[in-house]
């Protein structure tokens, strides 16, 4: 347990501040970080503080689909958001390309292994993975049927708003599963696995050990 709270909060942490380098290099976003931009613009307040507001939003959503969250998942809308606020104030906006690139590139590799950890931790899915998930479990809707659905509905609106889309918005969403397909399995915390042989054996050996003998009283 101590491992995965670890794991989770590091995960938790770098995720903000990976998508903060994504947001400084001025190439184009995932689409949450869009809809963020763009609520940005009209509301005035900041990207890491919509973050938070939009999981709040979307946890809501949680109800009618059944789900439960957990610990990851309240921990996932209280953390993100202030590390973005916290990369965007350590990380100045780049103006050259090749610096622009390179950030991009750190940061979407930051964010494969931010999510490698977070979602290693197992500690329960962030609230936009719940929705995905939810949606799948209550009405049936394939996985990549709603996760495609949402994130172009979400970008769509974004977009809409004024955030930023660009050539970074697509290789996110040509590159990001790769990458993460490469970094779950590796920071993926296994529960021990107990076979239905060692079971036995051990039900065996508990009952073919003799009683003890109580020892006496001391008078």
């Amino acid at each position: 347990m101590p491992r995965r709270i670890s794991q989770l909060l590091v995960g938790l942490v770098l995720y903000g501040v990976a998508d903060a380098l994504m947001i400084r290099a001025v190439l184009g976003v995932d689409p949450w970080t869009v809809l963020s931009q763009g609520l940005s613009i009209h509301t005035g307040l900041g990207i890491g503080v919509l973050t938070n507001i939009v999981g709040v939003l979307v946890l809501l959503l949680w109800i009618p689909l059944r789900q439960r969250p957990g610990v990851g998942t309240i921990l996932n809308i209280l953390i993100i958001g202030p590390s973005i606020e916290l990369g965007l104030w350590l990380v100045p906006p780049m103006t050259e390309l090749w610096a622009q690139i390179l950030m991009f590139v750190a940061g979407l590799v930051l964010l494969a292994v931010a999510s490698g950890l977070y979602i290693g931790a197992r500690m329960g899915p962030g609230p936009r993975d719940g929705l995905m998930t939810g949606l799948n479990r209550r009405f049936g809707v394939p996985i990549w049927v709603a996760r495609t659905s949402v994130e172009i509905t979400v970008l769509a609106t974004g977009w809409i708003l004024g955030g930023n889309v660009g050539l970074g918005t697509v290789a996110f969403a040509l590159l990001i599963g790769p990458l993460c397909n490469l970094t779950l399995p590796f920071f993926a915390i296994r529960a021990p696995v107990v076979t239905v042989q060692a079971a036995e054996e051990s039900i065996d050996a508990s009952e073919s050990r003799p009683p003890t003998t109580p020892l006496p009283l001391a008078p």
